[in-house]
């Protein structure tokens, strides 16, 4: 019966899963509407990370459904990644320092062509209105919970142009690193979605996020902790593809997830142990067969 549970369990992850993401994609194409023609950072595709859209998750019917949306930086502007050295900073902690770049020899037409090094501030305030530098930025460092915020405040501007307006009642809850929204149905059937935000680290899968952890909490707002969420996932996209049709990692992880909330055991080590063993056992002893045996 519970073997039969957890596969509900994992089936149903997948769906949600693919309900969040669409419902997502739809809400970033609003922004980038309203946001295609201003300086603030550009909306790239959201990216599913963590347990849920790893085919997992120890609370079941409470998963929260967590998608990295990567940023860009807008034209006239850079991000340069100051990462985190040892005497400096906490460990995997980094800074996005923003930049200007010179837009006078641009040759993209139109008028909000203004260069932000070489035109006068009242100019540029006054023609191309508010800018990245001036509203996320802490000094010249971007600041992850006013992205948060400023984030927040698009979602609450944009949800009544959604489709998904008409079939779910939308709250944003308090959340100052990331937008955390609560979705609930006609039926009473809730989604968690957490929204956190991303510079990524050259072509790799490795990203400096506004994600809350247990360091988080703690640090300035304008340092962003290393993220390996991305590759993870990948991962157990990969290993899909590799185990026997019938095997047992996803639905045993969930299991040893479930029983050790609440005790203190970290569920990331657990995942990161089950990772390990995906990559050093005979991938066909994780098959229903060979696990029961």
């Amino acid at each position: 019966i519970f073997a039969k549970r957890v596969q509900w369990s994992v089936q149903s992850l997948a769906y949600r899963s693919r309900v969040v993401q669409k419902l997502v994609g739809d809400l970033l194409n609003v922004f980038q509407d309203r946001l295609s023609n201003t300086f603030f950072p550009v909306l790239q595709p959201a990216i599913g990370v963590g347990s849920a859209f790893e085919g997992w998750n120890p609370h079941e019917q409470d998963a929260v459904y967590r998608l990295l949306v990567p940023l860009k930086p807008p034209r006239g502007h850079t991000f340069h990644l100051e990462m985190g050295t040892a005497g400096e900073m906490p460990a995997k902690l980094s800074c996005i320092r923003m930049e200007l770049e010179c837009t006078c020899t641009s040759d993209q037409p139109g008028e909000n062509t203004l260069c932000f090094l070489h035109h006068p501030k009242e100019e540029l305030r006054r023609k191309q209105g508010a800018s990245l530098l001036g509203t996320l930025c802490t000094g010249s460092y971007l600041d992850a919970q006013k992205t948060a915020r400023w984030f927040q405040q698009l979602v609450m501007s944009a949800w009544g142009d959604m489709p998904q307006s008409r079939h779910y009642t939308m709250k944003v809850l308090p959340s100052s690193r990331s937008c955390k929204l609560q979705l609930t149905n006609a039926s009473g059937e809730t989604l968690f979605i957490e929204l956190v935000f991303g510079v990524q680290q050259g072509d790799s899968d490795i990203f400096l996020t506004s994600e809350t952890t247990e360091v988080a909490i703690s640090i300035p707002s304008t340092m962003w902790p290393e993220s390996y969420a991305v590759a993870e996932v990948k991962f157990f996209r990969h290993m899909a593809r590799q185990v026997p049709l019938d095997a047992f990692h996803l639905k045993c992880l969930q299991l040893c997830a479930h029983i050790v909330v609440g005790t203190g055991f970290s569920t990331y080590t657990l995942k990161t142990v089950v990772m390990h063993l995906l990559n050093t056992l005979p991938l066909s002893s994780w098959s229903r067969r060979e696990f029961l045996m």
